[in-house]
């Protein structure tokens, strides 16, 4: 199974991943990022890379998280591609304290 964006994305959108992403499997909305799980290769390449944490393995989801897995899906359809790195949201770095990171 590929990786999932959690809610801890939700007011940082950090795009990191984005730039070390081997297949541009991100998609950004206007205050998180998501990933298509058809394209990501499962590389893990972004989960050490994000500042707070938000992508996970969809095998580590908490319990009741499943359904990150579908909203990545649907809103990677609906989204741009990010490919490139871009500046995080002016709220990422309160975001960034608030998830103790």
């Amino acid at each position: 199974m590929p990786h999932v964006i959690t809610d801890n994305c939700q007011a940082c959108r950090y795009t990191e991943c984005v730039g070390v992403c081997p297949v541009d499997c991100f998609h950004g909305s206007a205050d998180r990022l998501y990933i298509d799980p058809d394209v990501c290769i499962d590389c893990a390449a972004c989960v050490p890379i994000c500042p707070v944490k938000a992508i996970s393995d969809s095998f580590d989801l908490e319990s009741g998280a499943e359904a990150l897995i579908e909203l990545n899906r649907r809103r990677a359809r609906e989204l741009p591609v990010v490919a490139d790195q871009c500046d995080p949201l002016p709220t990422a770095a309160d975001r960034r304290l608030a998830l103790g990171y």
